[in-house]
């Protein structure tokens, strides 16, 4: 069975579509939007709620198992205040919710089937959610959610490919639908879970987040027929490694290390970033005050907005040969998201110690929205299309590893929120954000070369293909 014959349709009539696509990305896509409804509604209170309430006296001392593990954190990152150690766990949390993927697409790709991997980790992560609920169980709904995400993720993301032939150009725009439907789940989750919970009661939003998660554990066994089938690969299957793949997976982790440090500005968009909003941010509007956890909402909606624009621009210069490739996109959504820290950090210079008007943080998240939308879609459909079949979804998993590595080196920085002027600490960013767009100018040559399949002589992308015909 090939990928595209994975739904059939009637005789004498067409195969029934989703937006142009195998039907089976439908279900993936309003799966993974209310599963990233669930995970960004809880993300979205998690620093102030450990902030500003759980790690304080009277309610710390109720979560179970806690002084021991503050001993561990402070024995590695040295001792850390109530603010640094919410953003430290924020970054653990978040850096082992994309390390737990690489073995959950183990998993799946060798033992359980990428369909059961995805609800067998559906099922735990709502019971993460749940536990949020219960002060006591703070740590162990953490773990659960790390988990089950860890099984699903990888999974669903690796599903999104397997729809489509290896050289299908539809791949790249599925992945960008995929993505939306990221974004979709992000807006919406702050409005409803981070309202909930930052006016009415923190665990309010943790339940609504924690029924999301079974919504999209509905949808995704609804649609399981129309999916591709699980294909286990065996030890002894004579399925590994061919002559030359390992050469890609070099470069696929030289690709990761730029992206980990895209991975580590973007993070603090949902860690520090919510304490300068709360801080430093005059947030009434029309006599109201905005909460705070709609800001990472406006972060999602930017993407959303101006995902057609980019997608219609990229397209464009694909038909006169001028689109940039894989690599080069994700350079240039550095340099974006670099020139967006670089934004705060003069936001809060020339607020002179006042308070920043609201406008500014607006314009930074449409910044830093162009700069996601050239690296995050980008670097995933990379993944997807390079990475050898007999570990693909392990691959896809270990894109995750470049988030990983940006979450916990984000939560590490967050500690200089406390002890840098702000404008200093988002020029910090800055810099690391820009250090990946240097990277991919110095690396881009050697790169190219390691990506080249040995199944194909140029197996760079679509874009990329354009690119060498046009510096031919």
């Amino acid at each position: 069975m090939t990928p595209e014959t994975v739904t059939s349709a009637a005789p004498g009539k067409s195969p029934r579509t989703f937006l142009g696509h195998p039907t089976g990305l439908g279900y993936i896509v309003f799966t993974e939007a209310w599963e990233r409804f669930s995970f960004y509604g809880m993300q979205a209170l998690l620093v102030l709620y450990m902030a500003n309430y759980l790690l304080h006296p009277g309610a710390v001392e109720q979560v179970a198992a806690f002084a021991g593990f503050r001993a561990l954190l402070e024995s590695v990152f040295g001792p850390l205040s109530t603010q640094a150690l919410a953003t430290q766990i924020f970054g653990i949390y978040g850096g082992l919710i994309y390390l737990a993927p690489i073995f959950g697409g183990l998993l799946g790709d060798r033992v359980l089937g990428q369909r059961r991997a995805v609800v067998l980790g559906a099922v735990i992560m709502s019971l993460g959610h749940f536990l949020m609920a219960l002060e006591s169980a703070f740590l162990f709904a953490l773990l659960a959610l790390v988990l089950g995400c860890g099984l699903l993720k990888g999974n669903l993301a690796a599903q999104v490919g397997r729809l489509y032939e290896k050289n299908d150009q539809r791949r790249d725009a599925a992945y960008s639908i995929y993505y939306a439907s990221i974004n979709i789940g992000a807006f919406i989750a702050p409005l409803i879970c981070g309202t909930l919970g930052e006016l009415y009661g923190w665990h309010y939003g943790f339940g609504v987040a924690g029924l999301g998660m079974l919504v999209g554990t509905a949808i995704y066994l609804a649609g399981r027929d129309r999916l591709p089938p699980d294909n286990l690969v065996r030890s002894d299957s004579g399925d590994g490694l061919k002559p030359g793949e390992g050469r890609v997976i070099v470069g696929l982790l030289l690709v990761l290390a730029v992206t980990a440090l895209f991975w580590t500005a973007q993070f603090q968009v949902w860690n520090a970033y919510v304490l300068w909003i709360q801080d430093r941010v005059d947030r009434v509007l029309f006599g109201a005050t905005v909460p705070v956890t709609w800001f990472p909402s406006l972060d999602s909606l930017a993407v959303l907005v101006l995902a057609p624009a980019i997608i219609a621009f990229w397209r464009r210069q694909n038909n006169r040969r001028r689109e940039p490739g894989d690599l080069d996109k994700i350079g240039i959504g550095c340099g974006i998201f670099a020139l967006a820290c670089a934004w705060l950090s003069l936001a809060d210079v020339l607020s002179a110690g006042g308070p920043v008007a609201l406008w500014w943080p607006a314009v930074f998240h449409f910044i830093c929205a162009c700069g996601y939308l050239y690296v995050a879609p980008t670097a995933l459909a990379l993944f997807s299309r390079a990475a050898p079949p007999s570990i693909n979804a392990m691959m896809v998993g270990v894109y995750y590893l470049g988030l990983f590595f940006g979450s916990v080196f984000s939560g590490f920085l967050g500690r200089f929120y406390e002890t840098l002027p702000a404008g200093g600490f988002w020029f910090l960013h800055a810099v690391i954000a820009g250090g990946g767009a240097l990277l991919v100018w110095l690396l881009r040559r050697p790169l190219l070369r390691l990506l080249e399949t040995p199944a194909s002589p140029r197996s760079e992308s679509r874009a990329d293909s354009a690119q060498a015909a046009q510096n031919a």
